[in-house]
């Protein structure tokens, strides 16, 4: 899996005007809500990386009553850019990692038993997806939120369908392992 840039996503939470790190910040988690949270530090190394490259630039500072915090706004360079980056196609991965795969491999080379920890990924992955269909459940569950988990939600079960079809061939896999 790609991971998502972070860099294009704060342009585009800049396209809605100037922001200071910590709402930049606050809106991602907000906007993104099943993606990992951003870290401070994070948002304010990818701001200083943006203005470095010319795609953002200080508009001023503003303290609202608190601490004096940075504002930021997008220059025409990062609209552009941000245009750019939201036309491409994401490609498909060229290669497919997997580390559910690589594990049961590994169990077999080790002597272990890929069996039981196919069946203990398997329970881990039905409590993610009954976390997730509570979290779509949830009253006020917003759009945003609901396509996270549902987007989690058809990644987990193809991995569940994998195991599956993994774990009926276990016998013929461990053979090949063997024999290599």
């Amino acid at each position: 899996m790609i991971a998502m840039s972070t860099r294009h996503v704060l342009l585009g939470l800049l396209a809605t005007g100037p922001s200071h790190g910590y709402d930049l910040k606050r809106r991602h988690d907000e906007r993104f809500p099943q993606a990992r949270p951003l870290a401070y530090g994070q948002v304010y190394t990818t701001l200083q990386r943006l203005v470095r490259d010319g795609l953002a630039e200080v508009e001023g500072t503003d303290s609202d009553g608190g601490p004096e915090r940075t504002m930021y706004r997008s220059t025409d360079q990062g609209a552009d850019e941000l245009s750019r980056w939201a036309g491409e196609i994401a490609p498909p991965a060229p290669f497919v990692t997997n580390e559910i795969f690589a594990k049961v491999v590994v169990a077999i080379l080790a002597g272990g038993d890929p069996a039981a920890y196919l069946n203990a990924q398997r329970a881990a992955h039905m409590e993610r997806m009954r976390e997730l269909t509570a979290v779509k459940a949830a009253q006020g569950a917003d759009l945003a939120t609901v396509l996270s988990a549902d987007y989690a939600l058809n990644h987990l079960d193809a991995d569940l369908r994998w195991m599956s079809t993994t774990a009926a061939r276990l016998t013929t896999l461990t053979a090949e392992v063997d024999a290599a």
